[in-house]
C-alpha cells in the first residue's frame, strides 16, 4: 500500500520514510537539472537569494517535453541523478528535503542526506508520459533560457515514486540486490 505524502516535505515526514516505501506525492515540487543546479549553487557561493525556498523542497530531476494542446506538460520522466551530485549537498544543507530521479548517488550526497534529514526518491524511467499526467500545473520559475531544463514549479497529484535512499542512508539499490541474491 503506497504512502500518501504531502510536499513540500517536512523533516519529520522525511525521517519517517524508509528505503523501499512506495509513495504518492501530492503538492508542490520543483524541476531542475545540472545546468540549473550549477546556477543555484553559484548564487549560494555569492551569498545571493535563491529563486525558490529550499526549506522542505523536493526537486524532480526532469526536463519535460513540450505540452501538446490541452495538456499541462509533456512527457516528464526522470533523468540520471548523478549529474546533480556535485551540487546536491549544498542545496540539502539549505533545507532541500527530497530529490526525485533515477540511478545511484555518491557518498557526499548520502552523507548530506543523513546529516540533514533528506530522502532520494526514484521515479521509473520510460514512464514519462504517465508521470506527466500526475502534473496538474506547471509554471517556469527561472532560467527560461535553459528551455526544457528551466526551473519549474509543478503542482502534482499522486506522483508515484519509491524511496531509494532514506534519511538514515539505507539504500534500496544495495538492500534490494542483497535480498534478491539471497533468494537465488
Amino acid at each position: 500500500m503506497p504512502k500518501h505524502v504531502k510536499v513540500p516535505l517536512s523533516r519529520e515526514d522525511a525521517l519517517s520514510l524508509r528505503a523501499g516505501d512506495s509513495c504518492l506525492l501530492t503538492g508542490v515540487i520543483y524541476t531542475a537539472r545540472d545546468a540549473a543546479h550549477k546556477r543555484l549553487c553559484e548564487l549560494v557561493e555569492k551569498g545571493q537569494a535563491l529563486p525558490i525556498d529550499m526549506e522542505g523542497a523536493v526537486i524532480y530531476y526532469v526536463g519535460p517535453t513540450p505540452a501538446k494542446p490541452g495538456q499541462v506538460i509533456g512527457s516528464a520522466g526522470p533523468t540520471t541523478s548523478y549529474r546533480m551530485d556535485a551540487y546536491a549537498p549544498t542545496l540539502i544543507k539549505l533545507g532541500l528535503r527530497g530529490m526525485i530521479g533515477k540511478g545511484k548517488r555518491n557518498e557526499d550526497v548520502i552523507n548530506a542526506m543523513k546529516a540533514h534529514g533528506s530522502v532520494y526518491f526514484g521515479a521509473i524511467g520510460g514512464c514519462g508520459a504517465l508521470l506527466g499526467k500526475c502534473i496538474k500545473k506547471a509554471d517556469i520559475v527561472c532560467y527560461e533560457d535553459l528551455g526544457a531544463e528551466a526551473v519549474r514549479r509543478l503542482e502534482v497529484e499522486n506522483l508515484p515514486v519509491v524511496v531509494i535512499i532514506d534519511a538514515e542512508g539505507n539504500n534500496l539499490y544495495e538492500s534490494g540486490r542483497k535480498a534478491y541474491l539471497e533468494t537465488i
